[in-house]
């Protein structure tokens, strides 16, 4: 049985930044690790959602499709989600985002949290990354050949944690959010949004965080580093 809002990652995104990214954790495993959560595909292939215990691929193209369960996940994370407190709210901008955390819990700067929001949104924009073009690509170069699709007027959900500053290269610190549209058609990692009227935003304090690292080869050999300016370049 899954503990609610622990928080399950499959490897560090140093890994992702130094382009290990061939194999990772079958889907079909990751799903009994919680009910909502973000991540990637093998050769970075696009982003990943996790919500309501399915699994979406995000891709470039601007399409979504559900993923099967023998299908492997370089970086992913999940919590089995349950609320804390949910609260409904009109959202100006990205920033709102933090506004809304610090207002649940000023006091939670160096512990997680995960949410969930769903609304309408007056003006969105999310972006997708294209893959490796190469084996070891590493995910500071896809950042100039993401696709980045703006919305106007568009209903769907967005899936987030907030990691502490000190967390980064293990974790994204601060926000890392993706968005999947209603009718599962459209989505991405997110980088700007706009409410005209109020969402419905739930929130969790994260205390308990289990990290599984790669046993492969490339996993060990490969040279990480925290690449604080990269990782905040790719992830906008």
């Amino acid at each position: 049985m899954v503990e609610p809002n622990h928080i399950y990652q499959y490897s560090i995104i140093n890994a992702l930044m130094a382009g290990v990214a061939d194999s990772g954790i079958p889907v079909s495993q990751f799903t009994s690790k919680g009910n909502q959560g973000i991540g990637t595909f093998t050769k970075i292939q696009g982003e990943l959602v996790l919500l309501d215990d399915k699994v979406y691929q995000l891709q470039a193209s601007g399409s979504i499709r559900t993923a099967g369960p023998e299908e492997q996940l370089p970086y992913a994370v999940a919590t089995q989600y349950e609320p804390q407190r949910t609260i409904r709210t009109p959202l100006k901008d990205k920033d709102d985002i933090d506004r809304v955390l610090e207002e649940f819990n000023d006091h939670a700067g160096n512990l997680f949290m995960s949410y969930r929001v769903d609304g309408r949104f007056k003006k969105l924009k999310a972006r997708t990354v294209r893959g490796q073009e190469y084996e070891g690509q590493p995910l500071s170069e896809l950042g100039s050949k993401q696709a980045v699709q703006e919305y106007e007027d568009i209903e769907g959900t967005i899936v987030g944690f907030r990691a502490p500053a000190a967390w980064q290269g293990f974790m994204v610190a601060g926000e890392h959010m993706h968005f999947i549209d209603r009718d599962r058609n459209v989505g991405g990692h997110l980088l700007e949004l706009e409410s005209d009227g109020e969402v419905e935003f739930g929130v969790a304090v994260v205390n308990n965080v289990h990290i599984e690292l790669p046993t492969s080869e490339k996993f060990n050999a490969a040279r990480m580093t925290t690449e604080d300016a990269g990782i905040k370049g790719i992830e906008g």
